[in-house]
């Protein structure tokens, strides 16, 4: 099975070896876009997708993402970069360029409940998430078989207050062996520190089963039914030190009513997780998000 899919992600990269993003944050001013389009003309580069964004036009915050190829991309992607700078300077741009063919490596953490891994492994294999994934760690022996018939090495590393401290520092040293990019919590159902937070900023992904900002925290199908809710939903979200308080990416609901019990709101609230943290972690692999303060502009 791995095979077959690392066969369609070299597929995928050679059909993409041309193709790039260019990612841009800045102070909303004229000449952004002409300028960027000319720097992107001039190195032979045909936009093929543009989409931007204006806070305000008169001094608001102004973002655009544009998809473009452009011959011989890999080895020229430096240059690029040296060249863009001083367009950067000059609008004090942040900014980014990946090229797609450069696939994310991306490490799953999860516990027992396998409902958001299995989405996210399933969406991998049809080829809908492109990424590499060269672990699955959890603190529960329960997804082992799932992830070994794929062949991914799985890493059971049990977690608890007594010993996180210890544990993360395994985990962190997993994550630089592997060189990873992303970090996706699929109901990993541990608190992570700061330090392993500061580690990688806005690189870190969760689902949360509650529509948020409401029932942060443990156990918010209980509460949401204590509550009477109407509408159960998820969040996937960026880490920060601020539990389920981090950039929101995406979120959904579905409506409920009082002949919902506890039961009835997990197993609807579990389709609605998977398939949220699924877009969102989608929407990562694809360069379609920029963070602004604890808000995302997503493209």
């Amino acid at each position: 099975m791995l095979k077959e899919i690392e066969s369609q992600l070299n597929s995928f990269k050679k059909i993409n070896k041309n193709r790039g993003r260019l990612l841009i944050s800045c102070l909303d001013q004229p000449g952004i876009i002409s300028k960027v389009s000319e720097f992107l003309f001039s190195h032979g580069a045909n936009i093929i997708e543009s989409n931007q964004y204006s806070i305000n036009p008169h001094g608001g915050d102004f973002f655009i993402r544009i998809d473009f190829e452009s011959p011989d991309l890999i080895d020229k992607k430096e240059t690029l970069m040296e060249d863009f700078q001083p367009i950067a300077e000059t609008f004090s741009m942040t900014w980014e360029l990946h090229l797609v063919s450069e696939l994310k490596r991306m490490a799953i953490f999860a516990s027992k409940d396998l409902n958001c891994l299995r989405e996210l492994l399933w969406q991998w294999q049809i080829g809908d998430l492109m990424a590499e994934i060269p672990l699955i760690v959890s603190n529960h022996e329960t997804a082992r078989p799932l992830v070994e018939q794929l062949g991914i090495p799985f890493y059971y590393l049990p977690a608890s207050k007594e010993n996180r401290t210890e544990v993360e520092k395994k985990q962190l040293q997993l994550l630089t062996e592997y060189d990873i990019d992303v970090i996706v919590l699929a109901r990993y159902m541990q608190i992570l520190t700061p330090h392993f937070v500061a580690s990688h900023p806005m690189k870190i992904i969760n689902i949360h089963h509650s529509f948020l900002p409401a029932f942060v925290g443990a156990r918010p199908y209980e509460r949401a039914y204590q509550r009477g809710v109407k509408l159960i939903g998820a969040t996937s979200h960026y880490v920060t030190n601020d539990l389920d308080e981090g950039p929101i990416i995406e979120q959904d609901t579905m409506r409920v009513d009082h002949r919902s019990d506890v039961d009835d709101l997990k197993k609807m609230g579990g389709n609605i997780e998977r398939n949220v943290l699924a877009r969102a972690v989608k929407w990562h692999l694809e360069d379609r998000i920029i963070v602004h303060g604890n808000k995302t502009i997503v493209f």
